[in-house]
């Protein structure tokens, strides 16, 4: 016996529809939605219980593309596939619709040469403003003065910039190893060539140099690599295979993702987080919580880095001013006394 299937057809809401339900042109009910001050209080509010009464929902990035740059923010991150970059983009994304707004993203993949070209690209849409987290400390492309252009999480020489106190936070993690007891301690810095950093890096070695004295010494060690899993579990190998004796009580790491790659690779060779080795991270990305054990780490205020962008390019003060934001720690399973 057959099975009988019923196809329900739904149709969108258009904007013609409301326009003539509200018996106006679809060019006020564009302003109405544009929340443009030319659109008298009676035939707002008229427009508005068609739109309810209707269910219309608006297409947001066909209308901001229509509507040339009244709609459209740009976001430029350096990689979409870092957690931390895409927690950023659905923060803004999210905040940017409530006012009316929708977001283009584009990745420079960390070259920037192709920064550039995705950064002209953004500019063919005339965005309102754009959100720029550069690939490095320099850039290749001009920045436009007629476009608000918000500088976050890396700053850039001269330019005023939303990005957190990388030095002093990433002390926080100095600070809770040394109070644990650790003497042993590796640090896995991120890129020599990124700011953020280089400041990381000397925030955490110089808040040990101030920690130690003659009769407490600490021993740090310090590694590079990439803000990425596979550079942090690729050198948490080499540390974890030291002998006994040389191997360090705490790992530290400029990001979550080395972080949990140094974690993976303690589970492989069997060592156990935190009863041999604590470790710790930096950003505290969604899967730090996720994690087994979970991770402790230093936690960026993303969401209000994110509202302060979004004011910059969206406010009416024509200043574009530098915010510093202190990290917090979140101490959570990955690290305990020696």
């Amino acid at each position: 016996m057959g099975h009988e299937y019923t196809m329900i057809k739904t149709s969108k809401v258009t904007i013609k529809e409301v326009a003539k339900d509200a018996g106006v042109s679809v060019g006020t009910v564009s302003r109405v939605l544009a929340k443009t001050a030319e659109v008298k209080q009676p035939l707002r509010e008229r427009v508005n219980r068609s739109i309810i009464k209707l269910k219309y929902k608006p297409n947001l990035a066909a209308r901001a593309l229509r509507a040339n740059h009244v709609n459209v923010i740009g976001l430029m991150v350096p990689d979409i596939t870092n957690p931390y970059f895409a927690q950023v983009a659905n923060l803004l994304e999210s905040e940017a619709s409530k006012k009316g707004y929708a977001l283009i993203l584009a990745s420079s993949h960390g070259d920037v040469n192709h920064e550039a070209r995705q950064f002209s690209a953004l500019l063919d849409h005339s965005p309102k403003g754009i959100v720029l987290i550069p690939t490095s400390d320099t850039i290749k492309m001009e920045l436009p003065k007629n476009i608000r252009i918000s500088i976050l999480d890396r700053p850039l020489a001269e330019m005023n910039a939303i990005a957190l106190d990388q030095g002093k936070s990433s002390a926080l993690a100095a600070d809770h190893l040394v109070e644990l007891g650790h003497r042993k301690i590796a640090y896995i810095a991120g890129p020599h060539d990124i700011q953020t950093s280089i400041e990381r890096e000397a925030g955490f070695s110089n808040r040990i140099a101030e920690l130690q004295s003659k009769n407490d010494s600490i021993e740090l060690t310090i590694f590079r690599g990439q803000f990425d899993y596979t550079s942090g579990e690729a050198i948490a190998r080499d540390i974890l295979s030291l002998v006994q004796s040389k191997r360090p009580t705490a790992i530290a790491a400029a990001s979550d993702q080395q972080a949990i790659g140094a974690i993976r690779a303690a589970t492989d060779m069997g060592v156990s987080v935190p009863n041999e080795v604590s470790v710790i991270g930096f950003d505290d990305i969604v899967l730090a919580e996720l994690l087994v054990p979970r991770l402790t780490t230093i936690r960026q205020p993303v969401y209000d880095m994110v509202i302060e962008a979004l004011d910059q390019i969206l406010g009416r003060d024509d200043s574009i001013c530098n915010q510093r934001y202190m990290g917090e720690l979140i101490v959570r399973s990955t690290t305990a006394a020696v």
